[in-house]
Order: C-alpha cells, then structure tokens, then sequence
C-alpha cells in the first residue's frame, strides 16, 4: 500500500498543494516552521481521521480561511482508494472513501494503517498513563475495528457510573438494583477490552523485544509489562468490592480504565532511570514494534511517518534504523528534516532512492 498522491487546501499554512509522491522514500526538507511536519498531518488525517498533534480539528484550518480540505489517491494491493477530509468552521468533519460518505469514522480506522514517530513520543514515557493506554488502543484499533466500538461503550457506561455515583452523593438517594443493572454492563465491555489488550501484549511484548535488542546491540536489559487490575480478581468482583469506597470518592477506582504499561530498564522505571539515548531507543522500538504488528495483522506493509528524528538521535541509532529501511522492511516512508545534505548523505550510502520536496512558507518544490 502506499499514497500516490496528496492535496491540501486551507490546512494549516498551505494555500493550497498537490503532490506526486514515491512508493519508497519521500523527504519534505526544510527550516522549524517552514510546514513539513505539516504534511505528515495530513497524511495522518487520510489514515486515523484527525491529526496527530491536536484533537481540535477547526484549529488546523488556515487562518483567515473557513474549511480545509485534505485528498489522497492510494494504490492498495493495485487497487484505488481515494480519501478526502474535509472541515468547516462549525460544522461536523466529513470524511469520504471513493467518493462515498463514511456515517461513522470509526469504520475508516484500519483501511490506510499507519505509524507516526515524531519527537512529541517522549509524553508516552514521561505522562501519565492515559498516554501508554491510548497507545496500546491506537495499534489495536488499527487491526480489529470492534475494539473501537467496544471502547466508545465501555467510556459512555464509566460515565454514566460516575454521574450516579455523584448524584447518590448529592441526593443521598442509592438504588443498589440500578447500580447493580450498570455494574453488569460496565463489566461486559470491560472484560472484553481486557482480553483483547492482554492478547495484544502477548504478541507485541515479543516483537517490541527484538526490536530494543537490535537498536541498543542488547547492550541492555528493558522490560515492557502490561498492569491490569483484572489479571487478579473478575471485574464484576473488584466493582462489588470498591462499591464503598467509590460512593465516597464519587467516581469508579477499578476497571481497565486504570490499566498501565510499565516501562523499565534493568528493573528500575525507565520514567526516572532511563538515559535520554535509553528512551528514545525505547520509544522508537515501540513504534518499530506498532510497524511490524500492524504489517503482521494486516497482511501489507503501512505507511511509516519520521517526523524530524534524525536531529534528535546519535547517529549509531540512524543507521540502525536506516538499517532497516534498506534491508525492505518498510514499504512507503516519509520523513522531514533541516538537513538536505544530511539525508541525501544517508541515502545516497544505502543507494536507496529518495523524492525531495523542498519546503519554505508553506510553498513546496520538487
């Protein structure tokens, strides 16, 4: 699979653009600011529905303008998919595939499968465990389009748990049989969710592995755990256990809502022990893993996305990485960079081809 062609109007600092792309590597190059990581956007648009960076899609609408438009022509398997998105001030995002309407997002999710590495990764190691969580559910969504689903249901039954628990607080009105009715729900989509993270990391734990060991040479031990309050005690007990405590606190304290991720090197939190060249190498071998997950589970290669990472590791982990590119184990990879000397220099020693767009002010030139 790859994209054979990109268009963009009103997004972000583009008037308007149109690009005729390679089905290897394609660089954007150019100064900060100049719009590269821009056009990775976009890409992302095409494939996960939003961007990257921002949740607020009116934001990436160019300013003084009142939608944006975003198309792109992919060839899967030999076969055309042509994707547009496209947004107006107050109103809702459309999205299309060969011309048609999607009535839900969610079904888009896992069509273009793709992989963003950007210098923005670090708040998976650094934040809290939202981060980690909304990882794990973006490389499944990307390969069972229930989960999605399964997901949406379980936050719209936590929030209404959380609502009543609040109102027995106000009112001091509790009626157990409702709550019990919610309990039961919550615990069905729940367990789901659970089953299918657990048999995610079952898989990926050993990818992510080889992955780490051919990045760092093994030079060191690293360890990536999945933490779930369900893997000691059944959902629907740990709710009965907790029901106190969580009238109390007025919110739900157990459920997959509250699983985690630990990082570690040599047994300590990679968070607070790990050098800065052991997290990037953590968190790129994370993405590398997502890459051949995704290539696994869907049959084909996805798109890979660079976004300014060569500026950002020591040049032993760019030509491992680079290492891989030219062995074939990505299919179309696009990557922006300050440096055009830098990439050429790098690609040039693979003898791997590679289409330059030079990026100034939102102008693009091949």
């Amino acid at each position: 699979m790859y994209l054979e062609r990109l268009s963009v109007i009103n997004f972000k600092n583009y008037q308007e653009a149109e690009l005729v792309l390679s089905e290897g590597v394609n660089a954007f190059l150019g100064n900060n600011g100049a719009g590269k990581t821009n056009l990775l956007d976009a890409i992302h648009y095409l494939s996960l529905c939003k961007s990257y960076f921002n949740p607020i899609d009116s934001q990436q609408i160019k300013q003084g303008e009142d939608f944006f438009i975003i198309t792109g022509q992919f060839n899967k398997n030999g076969n055309n998919e042509a994707v547009a998105c496209s947004v107006k001030r107050n109103q809702k995002k459309q999205f299309k595939r060969n011309k048609k309407d999607y009535q839900r997002l969610a079904d888009h999710i896992g069509l273009l499968p793709l992989v963003m590495v950007s210098p923005y990764d670090i708040s998976i190691i650094i934040d809290g465990s939202e981060e980690r969580r909304r990882f794990i559910d973006n490389v499944i969504s990307q390969t069972d389009n229930q989960y999605l689903d399964e997901l949406i249901a379980y936050n719209k039954v936590l929030a209404q748990r959380n609502a009543f628990l609040k109102q027995i607080a106000d009112t001091g009105r509790y009626d157990p049989g409702l709550l019990e009715v919610i309990d039961d729900q919550l615990a069905a989509s729940g367990n789901r969710i659970f089953e299918k993270r657990r048999a995610f990391m079952e898989v990926f734990t050993p990818i992510f592995n080889r992955h780490y060991q051919f990045l760092s040479d093994n030079a060191e031990h690293v360890e990536l755990l999945y933490e779930s309050q369900l893997l000691s005690e059944g959902f629907e007990n740990l709710l009965k256990k907790t029901v106190e405590k969580d009238r109390a606190l007025e919110r739900t304290t157990m459920g997959i809502h509250r699983d985690e991720l630990q990082f570690a090197v040599h047994g300590m939190p990679m968070k607070k022990f790990g050098s800065q060249g052991q997290q990037k190498s953590f968190l790129i071998a994370l993405k590398l893993a997502q890459y051949s997950f995704l290539d696994q589970q869907k049959g084909f290669k996805p798109l890979l996305l660079l976004d300014d990472i060569f500026d950002k590791l020591d040049d032993n982990r760019v030509t491992k990485l680079m290492e891989m590119v030219s062995n074939n184990d990505f299919g179309q990879v696009f990557i922006t960079d300050t440096s055009d000397v830098r990439v050429r220099n790098i690609f040039d020693g693979m003898q791997v081809p590679i289409r330059i767009f030079k990026v100034k002010g939102g102008e693009i030139n091949a």
